[in-house]
């Protein structure tokens, strides 16, 4: 965590400090041993978690060894098979319970900074709370509505709109009334938004105020939408006139009116119904509207619930893309068992948030969440942020930390808390999330091991890795909650069979030692009914073999004795070398972005080059630093970019770097480009989850990438 902590003064003050710790430790032992019981969770750690079904020289298959929890049961005994069954039950079990919650915005006022530039803010109030039964009544209001609208059950609506509470009531809403529910990312471009909105031919789409001048534009190119509706903003009205004409743009809570006066008999659906038409991120190519039915969500939710501790007394906080199925799942789980869900964004959800205004507090601290869903990108900002601050201060605060750190991790290995330690070092940093941050469920992306120990010793919190896709209903291996092994992302859930097959091309096999290895295959009532209008590519991933459903996800993964898997390979992202040598690009990703240097990177490999370049988004403080570190001058970040002696010296410190991640020298970059864009989704440069989109990152710099092998 810590570099340069060089100097004699510096070693005595950190014996000290361990001469300190030793005293404590003798005194405090027995109390820790006799309080916190360790040899529990390392027997909980340690104990098999899946076992072999079928077994051969090309194959080999997975199961959980977990029993059904109360949940799961409840479920099966209770018949609920729909999620309109899921919520109508939810909604009699904690009627007056609060459910969902978004921030009161008071004012968007001015705020002049140092500089002179006025920047908006917004002054925000508290969280305003509607409750299960509440939230099951306008749900039950909205669905009637959209069928007074002229949508029959069965015909496809959209939901184009960034998370939020109207979200979940109207997706509950198209639920009850066998509607499909098609959902379309908000950060997608105009032509990936048009390809789903046209192949699904809906006619109504459920967007927001901010959404809405963007429609303005993509209307021309969706002929068969004639209905927005659009959620209503705190505070300002929408301009109604302007659009094509023939559409008619409607409010969100005049839909709600016109339901709650309808006569309409509700039409509920069954198990084997489309309940969700969701469009992936297309990280590959355009996006693909993956088919869930009811059935598909309820499995989830039933291996969810089986493998994550989540209680009714957490509190949630909600701001990943609901149009991403981990976000949605993971949502309905808490639904499911009575956990209170309050939105955010990464515009105000902590203290320095952009759009707070100065003296004012950010969405986590208002709300102090229990648990929330992350991505790995933003974990890893998390970390780098903390190291950044680390390296700024004082000395005597980072041989501190630097101490506590490392006597954390030491006692957490050994299955031990470190309240003390929490308290006193880490307490700040875990005051960013609101003080009562306990379970972070990261999933979308691997997560590296550094970044996974980091988090959960500065937040003072379990970070747990799932592992899914969208075809799997985001459902395949969750991390069980006392594994301290980092890398890996679990065992197989109690509803998902995992197979390895052998892939001869990239020399993966079942038979291989230690551990068996080959591209994973998911199997079971999770799996998607396919791809919507696309049967040949559904196809080519699915299958039905065994009684069961089954689908080839393309990643390569080995299983290890306790039954827990490891991504280690993606077929696609196999990259053969002039000289024969296999690259996997994601692999040597995943380690390079753990250099602070680093905030993302995208590693290019030419079959008929014998090296890999990169293009690498640097972290402009660190960039600047080893500059200024390097004798090259303080420039700005731009010239940086530009400078062939700062790629120089960015080539070295990767060399490094992937020397300490034991990469092979043929898989380290010989040449990079520093580009000065911060790839978003908006960008097309990542998806939703903030996975790289290769082709559109090569074409976009395909000149650069020219440069890189030329020189």
């Amino acid at each position: 965590m810590i570099k340069d902590m060089d100097g004699v003064g510096i070693t005595l003050a950190i014996g000290a400090l361990k001469a300190l710790a030793f005293v404590y430790d003798v005194l405090t032992f027995p109390v820790y041993v006799m309080l916190q019981r360790p040899w529990r969770a390392r027997s909980l750690s340690r104990r098999v978690k899946a076992k072999p079904i079928t077994k051969d020289t090309t194959s080999i298959t997975y199961r959980s060894t977990t029993e059904p929890g109360p949940v799961h049961v409840t479920l099966v005994k209770e018949k609920i098979d729909t999620m309109a069954k899921m919520f109508e039950y939810v909604s009699r079990k904690y009627p007056n319970k609060r459910f969902l919650g978004t921030r009161e915005i008071i004012a968007e006022e001015d705020e002049v900074q140092p500089n002179g530039r006025v920047f908006k803010k917004y002054n925000l109030g508290a969280y305003r709370w509607k409750t299960f039964s509440e939230v099951n009544a306008l749900a039950e209001n909205f669905g009637r509505g959209i069928r007074e609208l002229g949508n029959d059950p069965g015909e496809n609506v959209a939901i184009f709109a960034e998370t939020r509470a109207e979200w979940m009531i109207a997706a509950h809403g198209l639920f009850k009334q066998s509607i499909p529910l098609v959902t379309i990312y908000a950060t997608l471009g105009d032509d990936a938004i048009a390809h789903g909105l046209n192949e699904t031919e809906v006619t109504t789409v459920i967007t927001s105020y901010e959404l809405m001048p963007k429609f303005k534009k993509i209307l021309a190119m969706v002929p068969t939408v004639k209905t927005l509706i659009y959620m209503e903003d705190q505070l300002k009205t929408l301009d109604e006139g302007g659009y094509k004409s023939g559409i008619e743009v409607i409010k969100f809570s005049e839909v709600l009116k016109k339901g709650a006066t309808s006569r309409i008999v509700d039409v509920p659906p069954k198990a084997d119904d489309v309940a969700i038409i969701m469009y992936t991120s297309g990280s590959t190519g355009i996006p693909k509207g993956v088919m869930l039915k009811h059935k598909n969500l309820i499995a989830t939710l039933k291996a969810f619930c089986d493998s994550t501790d989540i209680y009714e007394t957490d509190v949630m906080i909600g701001f990943l893309p609901l149009a991403h199925v981990y976000e949605l799942l993971v949502e309905s789980v808490c639904a499911l068992t009575g956990v209170p869900i309050g939105y955010s964004s990464a515009l105000t959800m902590i203290d320095a948030a952009s759009k707070i205004k100065k003296g004012t507090k950010g969405d986590a601290t208002v709300l102090h969440p229990t648990c929330m869903t992350s991505v790995p990108l933003i974990l890893d900002r998390i970390s780098k942020n903390v190291q950044e601050k680390v390296s700024k201060s004082g000395t005597a605060k980072k041989v501190l930390f630097k101490f506590a750190y490392d006597y954390k991790v030491s006692w957490m290995r050994r299955g031990y808390s470190t309240p003390l330690i929490d308290r006193v070092v880490f307490g700040p940093i875990r005051g960013i999330l609101g003080g009562s941050m306990r379970l972070i469920l990261s999933g979308g992306a691997p997560l590296s091991p550094e970044t996974h120990e980091q988090m959960n010793a500065c937040l003072c919190a379990t970070v747990i890795q799932g592992y899914g896709l969208t075809e799997s209903t985001s459902c395949a291996t969750v991390q069980d909650f006392y594994d301290k092994v980092y890398g890996r992302v679990g065992a197989p859930t109690t509803v998902c069979d995992i197979k390895l097959v052998n892939w001869e091309e990239g020399h993966y096999r079942v038979t291989d030692k230690p551990y068996p290895r080959g591209e994973v295959i998911l199997g079971g009532d999770n799996i998607s009914a396919g791809y919507y209008k696309l049967a040949d590519k559904t196809d080519e991933d699915f299958m039905e073999a065994d009684g069961r459903r089954w689908f080839r996800t393309g990643d390569i993964g080995e299983v290890h004795t306790d039954g827990v898997v490891k991504i280690i390979d993606r077929k696609k992202d196999l990259v053969k070398l002039q000289a024969g040598e296999y690259v996997s690009l994601g692999k040597v990703e995943a380690q390079l972005k753990t250099c602070p240097l680093i905030d993302n990177i995208c590693v290019y490999g030419d079959s008929t080059k014998q090296f890999c370049v990169a293009l690498v988004v640097a972290n402009q403080q660190q960039l600047k630093d080893l500059a200024i570190k390097k004798g090259i001058g303080d420039l700005s970040f731009e010239d940086l970019c530009q400078s062939p002696d700062v790629e120089r010296v960015v080539i070295a410190e990767l060399n490094e770097h992937g020397k300490k991640s034991k990469l092979e020298k043929f898989e380290i970059p010989a040449a990079v480009k520093l580009v000065t864009e911060v790839w978003s989704p908006d960008m097309g440069l990542v998806t939703a989850a903030f996975k790289l989109k290769r082709k559109d990152i090569q074409e976009r710099y395909k000149h650069e990438i020219n440069r890189m092998y030329a020189s």
